[in-house]
């Protein structure tokens, strides 16, 4: 822990929620994110990940591995209306608002089911958007209806919290760095905001999936362009936890996931004990 805040320990030194999981620098909680986030001191996060329900589990069907199959992830995962899923996306963004340092930044991914709702509450509760990041998937499933385009990608918006605030960006790292499999990526040139990645792969599955996770390489990208070593990184949709292996994979910094299925705690565990075995496999 850098010498920058309080410890994660002194920050919830009051609150009776108790992690689930706790290793240097990576804490995991089973729990309702706002009911976490509540226990947080205003101004304390460096950046936040969030990937919330994008509330399209309406009984349709996609496919997945060649196979029809239906689009329903979880009841977390269903609208309950525009106004409700409006609400619920103002409680968890304002909650992150209030924990964030004012250079801190947060990223929000979604699907058009989600992410407008999401970008407009940003605006509304006072961030000030940086970019807005299209990630194509070059392998994204076709279309079984064939009546529409084909979704090949989701959008991830990149903001600040505050606008006067001078926020951190790795533009070496993103200029220089080797960023394998994005065709779009040119070397040695600046970083456009359309990133080629493909969906998670088999072996980031060994242990189970999540129904909306994200790659690796992706998260790795995202943490390592806002983040530095000593950073407190959140991600209060944990799911399958890619945001705190690549924060694990990178080092230096101090992963917050919260999540209330069991099943999926268990398996970001499994994942962050593989990387302690043998690291060199997610680099």
């Amino acid at each position: 822990m850098s010498g920058r805040g309080s410890s994660t320990k002194d920050a919830l030194s009051t609150s009776p929620i108790i992690p689930a999981f706790s290793a240097e620098g990576f804490i995991l909680y089973q729990n309702d994110a706002l009911e976490v986030m509540a226990r947080f001191p205003e101004n304390y996060v460096d950046m936040i990940f969030a990937d919330p329900p994008y509330m399209l589990s309406n009984n349709g069907f996609t496919c997945q591995n060649g196979r029809m199959v239906s689009v329903n992830k979880g009841h977390w995962d269903k609208s309950k209306g525009f106004e409700e899923d409006l609400k619920f996306h103002e409680a968890w963004i304002s909650a992150c608002r209030r924990i964030l340092k004012p250079e801190g930044t947060i990223w929000i991914s979604g699907t058009y089911h989600s992410i407008y709702q999401c970008g407009f509450l940003l605006q509304k509760l006072g961030f000030h958007i940086l970019n807005d990041i299209a990630w194509f998937k070059p392998n994204a499933a076709p279309n079984l209806s064939c009546r529409f385009f084909t979704a090949s990608h989701e959008t991830v918006i990149w903001a600040r919290k505050d606008k006067k605030a001078k926020h951190y960006f790795n533009y070496e790292a993103m200029k220089n760095g080797h960023f394998n499999g994005d065709f779009i990526k040119k070397e040695n040139t600046q970083m456009r905001s359309v990133w080629a990645i493909g969906t998670p792969k088999p072996e980031e599955k060994e242990f189970g999936k999540h129904p909306t996770q994200k790659p690796l390489a992706l998260l790795k990208r995202i943490v390592l362009a806002s983040t530095k070593p000593g950073d407190i990184v959140l991600d209060p949709f944990n799911g399958g936890g890619t945001t705190g292996i690549a924060t694990k994979v990178l080092g230096g910094r101090i992963y917050i996931g919260v999540e209330l299925d069991k099943a999926h705690i268990d398996l970001t565990i499994k994942r962050y004990n593989a990387v302690e075995v043998q690291p060199t496999l997610f680099s």
